[in-house]
């Protein structure tokens, strides 16, 4: 794979196709390696040509100048690695280039494999989340006002007088998708590459959960395993017993996963942690110590998954036995992952002023974002030249 390092051409055009997503794929050495590895030379020309929106082979053809039976095999191959999505539709397969994230990076750790280095991959990744600050792969994530995935409350948890709309309930999310599927969480799966595992013991399979088309397709290239709605639900407790963090899709309507994340393994807690603290949509929730009950035992501080409570001001200068612990309101998630973790019921969940609302769909989500980054023309100039066939209609 070293001539895709060596040849500047080969990879250029793949990555400026990449980086007409909302989320795009800040350019290094770093990244380079990484694409080099998931993509062979012919795989990187083809993906260069891809347009922004679903496209048939034969369209694909067009587009690459390659024969069109030549190009059948490809394809389905690169869909069997995740860097495409392959969507039957009446009668018709259309594909869908996956943006790098979310997308086939999270792929390529999604089952266990031996046809990539993975040690190697994860390596790669994990270095090129974490170079360069906000100037690099972190700053392009995170960085725009408007967050690609948003927080989900224990519904458990919530004031009494308060009530969690659909599009809150993780629960109500499952139970309203058309289908379901789980698959290893990419994050840990990553972690026990590099030799590390999870410090609250989650597990790396059948935690992380996907739904709707994507999942169909998931599905069908081996990449998740199909569940109930029952077994959805049980997961999503298993989950809560282990004290992770629900996270979806920023949208309202029809959210196409939930991970469930731990603050040692998570990358998009990694951000928030790194000090993108509005780079997770936060509940219309957070987190509230009563001073009076606290007795600052520290369980607390280990179960929060974006390290958001810490000793309060006030109590600096009390002894050790009277100290009391606080949240501080501008990273906290308001998730309540941390509320079981106290013994003296100290800690509750309150209304969060000014929420914000998600946006409704996800195009509606990617045009914020493309816009906050000066980069929304292209994109509608294309969805104008190629409207979605298979995506937007749903099944």
């Amino acid at each position: 794979m070293g001539h895709l390092l060596a040849t500047k051409s080969a990879l250029v055009p793949l990555i400026d196709r990449l980086n007409r997503y909302p989320i795009g794929l800040v350019d290094s050495p770093t990244l380079r390696e990484i694409l080099s590895l998931l993509f062979d030379a012919r795989e990187a020309f083809v993906a260069s040509r891809f347009p922004l929106r679903e496209a048939t082979r034969d369209e694909l053809a067009e587009l690459t100048g390659l024969d069109a039976a030549e190009l059948g095999p490809l394809l389905e191959s690169m869909a069997g690695k995740g860097l495409v999505m392959n969507l039957p539709y009446g009668g018709e397969t259309y594909y869908l280039l996956m943006p790098g994230l979310i997308g086939f990076m999270e792929f390529t750790f999604m089952r266990r494999r031996a046809d990539l280095p993975m040690a190697e991959l994860a390596r790669l990744m994990t270095d090129y989340l974490h170079e360069r600050g906000r100037a690099g792969q972190a700053g392009e994530f995170f960085g725009s006002r408007t967050p690609l995935t948003r927080a989900l409350p224990y519904e458990d948890r919530i004031p009494v007088e308060s009530r969690v709309t659909p599009y809150e309930d993780a629960r109500r999310i499952i139970r309203d998708a058309d289908y379901r599927a789980v698959t290893m969480c990419y994050c840990r799966h990553k972690k026990e590459h590099l030799g590390q595992s999870c410090r609250k013991g989650a597990p790396v399979d059948g935690i992380c959960m996907v739904l709707g088309e994507g999942a169909r397709f998931l599905v069908r290239r081996g990449f998740a395993e199909e569940r109930t709605e029952a077994q959805m639900l049980d997961a999503l407790d298993r989950a809560r017993a282990l004290g992770l963090t629900h996270v979806t899709d920023n949208v309202r309507d029809r959210p196409s996963f939930i991970c469930n994340c731990c603050r040692c393994c998570c990358e998009l807690l990694a951000g928030v942690q790194m000090g993108f603290h509005d780079g997770i949509a936060k509940t219309p929730f957070l987190a509230a110590i009563d001073p009076a009950r606290c007795d600052y035992c520290g369980e607390c501080l280990a179960a929060c998954n974006v390290k958001c409570i810490g000793l309060a001001d006030a109590a600096r200068a009390l002894p050790r036995d009277a100290r009391y612990g606080a949240v501080d309101a501008a990273v906290c998630l308001g998730c309540g992952a941390c509320i079981a973790s106290c013994a003296h019921g100290a800690i509750a969940l309150v209304p969060r002023p000014r929420p914000a609302r998600p946006p409704r769909t996800k195009a509606a989500m990617f045009a914020r974002i493309l816009w906050e980054k000066g980069r929304l023309a292209p994109f509608v100039v294309e969805a104008l030249k190629r409207p979605w066939r298979v995506l937007r209609r749903g099944r």
